[in-house]
């Protein structure tokens, strides 16, 4: 029979207050000093063995590293917010990941929890019915905000380390918590899963909120991610004067603007769905001047791995005939990429079956439709072919607004139910493994 965790009478309000300290001061992916530093310090509080920095990133594996200006002045924001010195130095150069581990005192198997902890370079709402404005912990920096929920993840997988390392006399095997960096645009779970943080794993739940779901359930099984594959396109032309020598130059706008629209014109696959954005453009510097330089960040997605695959290969296709067209040359960066994983179901149903004693929370193993695209995948995928099981479960919530809009929020109420679920299904993986 499951054994309902009991929580500590002021874990509930400590969980809030820890989404809402997050959510105030949110970092960008690779850049999250704050947030990590104050993570590992929670975590060594409690007693556990903590490792962070380069020892859970593997720093050949990192793609689409912000600028050492851009981390360096996040670092000091960070040291200014009164992130831990101790620990803030264990992230410089931009490794932020974290990991705790909780030995219990039975024999058992080693169950992770992965959690997601990066904002996204977005503008918030102040709007007055906007309950962080409204409350008073919206983000305190301007073009950033936790618009997907990652404040929410990462409260949430502190709470479950709290409510597990004051009932370590409950616990049979391990219990990893795995604080992941850069989630948005798939640049923080491949360096961590390189690390081998997930190699001794034998279960893995990743969370997410939100997700257009209903509240108070929780999904132990989401599918339908899409492959995506992050690039960086730098064309690089030669300056002329627009109206007295325009054939001296070589027009990186042109180019630029030749190759979106050749992106978007890619023939679907016919063996699922498939996926073209480009999300930045920027070149030129005066209305006479031909411009010499021409930047943008794109993605392609696909239901598979191949498909994804043929995106890339048809998006590489047309940016090199775009700059062939204008005679120039043209540099194109990997930036970021996620993959597609399956649930496994006897897992999800051990959870679903634990959470069902937890007050106010119902759950269902119907699948969960996700549609966009996750890097725990990659760590699910590694502990799979090592023979674990893994799931990608959804905390459902009510949004009052889509993810990765300034109006983004998470009804806080859904909030502990889910630490007490999950303190549940951890420890009742570790005693009776699926």
């Amino acid at each position: 029979m499951t054994q309902l965790i009991s929580l500590p009478p002021d874990l509930p309000a400590r969980v809030i207050e820890t989404r809402r300290d997050f959510h105030r001061f949110p970092e960008l992916g690779l850049m999250e000093f704050r947030t990590a530093s104050a993570i590992a310090s929670r975590l060594q509080a409690l007693g556990m063995d903590v490792r962070a920095g380069r020892d859970v990133m593997e720093a050949r594996s990192r793609v689409g590293v912000p600028s050492d200006e851009a981390i360096d002045a996040a670092f000091a924001r960070a040291r200014q917010e009164g992130a831990a010195e101790h620990w803030l130095t264990k992230f410089d150069g931009g490794f932020t990941g974290v990991v705790g581990t909780l030995r219990g005192t039975k024999p058992g198997p080693v169950v992770a929890l992965r959690c997601d902890i990066d904002a996204l370079p977005i503008v918030e709402s102040n709007d007055a019915d906007h309950v962080p404005a409204r409350e008073g912990f919206v983000s305190s920096h301007r073009g950033i905000m936790h618009a997907c929920g990652h404040d929410v993840h990462a409260a949430i997988g502190l709470g479950v380390a709290e409510a597990l390392a004051k009932q370590r006399d409950d616990i049979s095997g391990t219990v990893k918590f795995l604080f992941q960096p850069a989630e948005e645009g798939g640049r923080g779970a491949i360096p961590m899963r390189d690390a081998g943080v997930v190699d001794d794993v034998d279960y893995l739940i990743a969370i997410h909120a939100g997700m257009d779901s209903e509240s108070g359930v929780l999904y132990p099984i989401t599918t339908g991610w899409l492959a995506s594959a992050k690039m960086d396109v730098t064309f690089t032309g030669q300056s002329a004067h627009a109206g007295g020598r325009p054939e001296q130059g070589r027009n990186a706008l042109l180019a630029a603007a030749q190759a979106v629209t050749g992106l978007y014109a890619i023939s679907r696959h016919h063996a699922g769905r498939s996926r073209v954005n480009v999300g930045v453009l920027q070149a030129g510097s005066g209305r006479n001047v031909i411009p010499d330089r021409a930047f943008f960040m794109m993605e392609v997605r696909g239901e598979t791995e191949e498909i994804c695959d043929y995106m890339i290969a048809r998006a590489r296709a047309v940016i090199a005939g775009a700059a062939h067209a204008q005679d120039l040359p043209v540099e194109i960066v990997d930036a970021g990429r996620t993959g597609i994983a399956e649930s496994n179901r006897p897992l999800a149903e051990r959870v679903a079956s634990a959470a069902q004693t937890v007050p106010h929370v119902r759950t269902t193993l119907e699948p969960k439709a996700a549609g966009g695209s996750e890097d725990a995948t990659f760590l699910m995928r590694r502990v799979q072919e090592r023979g674990g099981q893994a799931i990608y479960m959804c905390v459902g919530s009510a949004t009052p607004s889509g993810h990765h809009t300034p109006r983004f929020d998470i009804a806080e109420a859904n909030l502990v139910p889910a630490v007490q679920a999950l303190a549940t299904a951890l420890v009742e993986i570790g005693r009776n493994p699926p």
